[in-house]
C-alpha cells in the first residue's frame, strides 16, 4: 500500500478539481479512486505522527484513507482551496478517533480539551523539558495553562500515558505453571455464600428476638429498645426522667429484662444465643 501510494501521480490543482466536480456530480468512481490514490501519501504521512501511541500502522493507515473518502463526499471544487488543504483535518480526525478507541480499553475524557491534552501531553512535555531548569510541578502547571486544563488533569493523563494495558488474565512469568495476574489479587471482603449466609443469619435472629421481647413487661420493653435497640442509645439519666425514677432504678430494670431475654432464647434457641447483656 505505501509503494503504491508513493507511486501514484500528484495532481495539478485544474486535475484535481476536475476530479472532484465529476465524483460530485456524477458519482463517477473512478474519479474517486484517482483522487484518494494520489493523495494516500497524504494519509501515510499523517498517520506517521500517530505510530507512538502503539497501534498497528496499517490499522491508521486504514483508518485516515476512511477520513480521505469522508472529506472526499464533503469537498466544495467550487471553493478556491486545495483538497489536500481540506482533507488533511478529515484524515487526523478519523485517525483521532481510531486511537481514542482503540489505545486503551479504558476510555478517557472525550471533551476537546481531554483529546488535545492526550494528543498534545509528550510533545509539549518534551518541549518544556529541554532545557531541564523547570520543576515537574511547573512543567505540569504550563501544560494545563497552555491546553486549559488543570494540573490534576495532567497528571492524571500523565499517568495513563506512562503505561499500556494489562490483562489479568497474562501469564504473571515466562514459565509454565499457568499463574495469572488475578491470582495474586487479594480481596478482603466475605465470599458470596458467607455474605448470603450471614444475612438469613441475621433475618432469623431478628425474628427470634421480636418473639423474646414480647416476654417483656411494657416499662422492660421501652427500657431495651431505648437502650439497646436504637444506634444511639439513651443515657440511664435521660431514660429516667422520662419515666420518672432513679437511673439506678432504670439499669436495675435494664439488667433483669437482659436477663429474661437470654433465658427466652436460651430456651427456645440456644444454639444461636448471643450475648446481650
Amino acid at each position: 500500500m505505501v509503494r503504491a501510494a508513493m507511486r501514484a501521480p500528484y495532481l495539478e490543482r485544474g486535475e484535481e478539481q476536475a476530479l472532484a466536480v465529476r465524483w460530485r456530480e456524477k458519482r463517477d468512481q473512478h474519479a474517486l479512486h484517482q483522487l484518494a490514490q494520489a493523495h494516500m501519501r497524504l494519509v501515510i504521512a499523517v498517520a506517521a505522527r500517530f505510530r507512538y501511541f502503539g497501534l498497528p500502522m496499517s490499522d491508521l493507515i486504514q483508518e485516515g484513507h476512511v477520513g480521505l473518502l469522508e472529506a472526499a463526499q464533503r469537498f466544495e471544487p467550487e471553493r478556491d482551496i486545495r483538497f489536500a488543504t481540506y482533507a488533511t483535518w478529515w484524515i487526523r480526525a478519523a485517525i483521532q478517533d481510531y486511537v481514542l478507541r482503540n489505545w486503551s480499553i479504558v476510555r478517557g475524557g472525550t471533551s476537546s480539551t481531554q483529546k488535545a491534552l492526550f494528543f498534545n501531553l509528550r510533545r509539549l512535555r518534551a518541549k518544556l523539558a529541554v532545557d531541564g531548569t523547570r520543576s515537574e510541578t511547573e512543567i505540569q502547571q504550563e501544560i494545563a495553562l497552555a491546553i486549559g486544563v488543570s494540573t490534576s488533569d495532567v497528571a492524571t493523563m500523565q499517568t495513563r500515558l506512562s503505561g499500556s494495558d494489562l490483562s489479568l488474565n497474562a501469564p504473571l512469568t515466562e514459565g509454565d505453571d499457568g499463574s495469572e495476574r488475578q491470582d495474586f489479587l487479594v480481596d478482603d471482603h466475605p465470599l458470596p455464600d458467607e455474605t448470603v449466609g450471614e444475612a438469613i443469619d441475621d433475618a432469623r435472629r431478628k425474628v427470634w428476638l421480636q418473639d423474646a421481647l414480647r416476654s417483656l413487661s411494657p416499662r422492660e420493653l421501652v427500657i431495651v429498645r431505648e437502650r439497646r435497640l436504637k444506634d444511639e442509645g439513651e443515657t440511664l439519666e435521660a431514660l429516667g426522667t422520662t419515666l420518672g425514677i432513679s437511673k439506678e432504678r432504670v439499669r436495675q430494670i435494664e439488667a433483669r429484662a437482659l436477663e429474661k431475654l437470654k433465658a427466652v432464647l436460651i430456651s427456645e434457641h440456644p444454639e444461636a444465643v448471643r450475648r446481650l447483656s
